[in-house]
């Protein structure tokens, strides 16, 4: 798979990487302090974190609330906030992301170096959630580390240029480095589906759209896999909800019109592979006979052969050329159109 492509049986299928922004609130620096500077504190051999949550007034919430602490993208733990205050005793040493969030208020996040046994204290202020629907805002992503965001980057350009064991290997880097980061595992699931291995490419994207449910191209790649794999009923779901968060591409639509078409939905199919043909402007000529296909299956003999001739105009030297000519001979065998 090129970078920015996916797979339908062998055809290449755009894509555009999408991070989802976290809500960055105001967040005071930093504080490291010497466990042994203070006595009120017992010594330990590992670092300690101290998360210090406050409204904008600088009062300590009192609503129910998590913190959770990722290390190097993956999560090392999590814990309830009491009276505004939550803890983490001896930790590894590495680059975390401090993650909070509170009933009523927007999450917010910290990045944090810990590389030395201290008690390391964050402050949060968090700002009120005033979502007009009253829904709990979307958790925000772990950042990357810069280490597995460099892979990561270079994962993806390796992918663009097709230049699959140099993608390979910068992959590797960045599952080392940041295991169960969904960016990272969309990306490995890109990579699976170029090496059409279909079935772990599922497994890969499934988790990776579990995990970051705003990613509509982590959806319509897991719909695209499933199609590959002939899953179609299984397909839509997936594909369907990429659509629902963003405009979705040309590829989107080509697999769900293939989808809708293998299970005899057969209005919506002319629909969507329509609406496909006209977003790709001529990059897949294989849509075409989908449209065909699916004019076929609802009587609109006509249209359906005047895709197919559309198709021997324009595309005639391609392989699938042949079975085209043997759609409209059969259209016009079965006394659907008038001979030529």
């Amino acid at each position: 798979m090129r970078f920015a492509k996916l797979h339908i049986v062998g055809r290449a299928i755009s894509f555009l990487l999408v991070t989802a922004a976290a809500s960055l609130l105001s967040l005071p620096s930093v504080h490291a302090q010497d466990s042994a500077s203070d006595p009120n504190i017992p010594r330990a051999d590992r670092p300690r974190l101290s998360i210090t949550v406050r409204d904008n007034g600088g009062a300590l919430i009192s609503s129910a609330g998590i913190v959770k602490i990722y290390r190097d993208g993956v999560l090392a733990d999590q814990a309830g906030i009491s009276h505004g205050r939550a803890f983490f005793d001896s930790i590894l040493m590495g680059n975390y992301t401090v993650v909070v969030e509170a009933t009523g208020y927007k999450p917010a996040q910290r990045d944090v170096n810990v590389s030395i046994a201290m008690l390391y204290e964050v402050e949060a202020n968090l700002q009120r959630d005033s979502a007009p629907d009253g829904t709990a805002a979307t958790p925000a992503k772990p950042l990357l580390a810069p280490k597995a965001k460099e892979a990561l980057d270079k994962t993806l350009k390796a992918l663009g240029a097709n230049k699959l064991p140099e993608a390979q290997k910068h992959l590797d880097e960045a599952l080392k480095l940041a295991p169960g980061h969904p960016d990272v595992l969309y990306a490995q699931g890109l990579l699976l589906l170029d090496q059409k291995n279909w079935p772990q490419a599922q497994a890969v994207l499934e988790k990776a759209s579990q995990m970051d449910p705003t990613n509509g191209h982590a959806f319509s790649a897991l719909g695209m896999a499933l199609v590959d794999e002939g899953k179609y009923d299984q397909a839509i779901a997936p594909l369907e909800k990429s659509l629902q968060l963003g405009p979705g591409t040309w590829e989107t639509h080509w697999a769900l019109g293939s989808s809708y078409y293998h299970l005899q939905q057969y209005d919506q199919a002319v629909k969507t592979s329509q609406l496909a043909w006209t977003e790709s402007n001529g990059k897949a000529p294989q849509i075409e006979l989908l449209v065909a296909q699916s004019f076929t299956a609802v009587g609109k003999y006509d249209d359906a052969a005047q895709a197919l001739r559309d198709f021997l105009k324009h595309y005639g030297d391609r392989p699938e050329a042949s079975t085209a000519r043997r759609w409209l001979d059969g259209l016009a065998k079965n006394g659907k159109i008038h001979s030529n």
